[in-house]
């Protein structure tokens, strides 16, 4: 290979790469609704993390929303200012009760931390657990891609046995 033919081709890749990826994200608004067994699902954690082409993390800025009591939710980047939306492309998405919700946060807990996750690891405590089936959150199936007009059609019908009182 030439030296010219060498050069041109690594920054049509760097070019490529650069572009998709470092600072030139863009968010479209993004919405929709979550039900459990049919019904509403409120008070509920909705993650979306963008994935590579083979379902991996692609390392990009995810988003987060809270179900409402009708369980609606409009995205939010986790960006250090806020931002609506999400990154268009493909995510990988997680639904879960927030540990608050499952009764952690008054013993040292994290309130904050990511419910998605299970917890338990060296110098984490254990979450409670989640009355969700795994399948939609700490080993999700679920996947939306988000097209470059945005949509307010993100809605994730969940099927699984019935919540504890007071979590529905």
């Amino acid at each position: 290979m030439s030296h010219r033919v060498w050069i041109i081709t690594a920054l049509a890749l760097f070019g490529a790469g650069f572009g998709a990826g470092c600072g030139s994200s863009t968010y479209v608004p993004v919405s929709g609704k979550v039900t459990y067994n049919g019904a509403p699902l409120a008070k509920v954690q909705v993650l979306f993390q963008p994935t590579a082409n083979a379902g991996a993390d692609a390392g990009g800025v995810g988003s987060f929303a809270m179900t409402n009591e009708k369980g609606e939710f409009k995205m939010e980047a986790s960006t250090p200012t806020p931002t609506s939306g999400a990154v268009v492309g493909k995510h990988q998405v997680r639904i879960a009760f927030p540990p608050k919700a499952l009764g952690t946060g008054s013993q040292g807990e994290d309130p904050d931390s990511d419910a998605a996750t299970p917890g338990g690891g060296k110098g984490r405590p254990k979450l409670p657990h989640q009355p969700i089936p795994a399948k939609y959150n700490s080993e999700t199936t679920l996947t939306f891609e988000v097209p470059a007009g945005g949509t307010s059609a993100a809605n994730f019908a969940l099927e699984g046995p019935a919540l504890p009182k007071g979590l529905k």
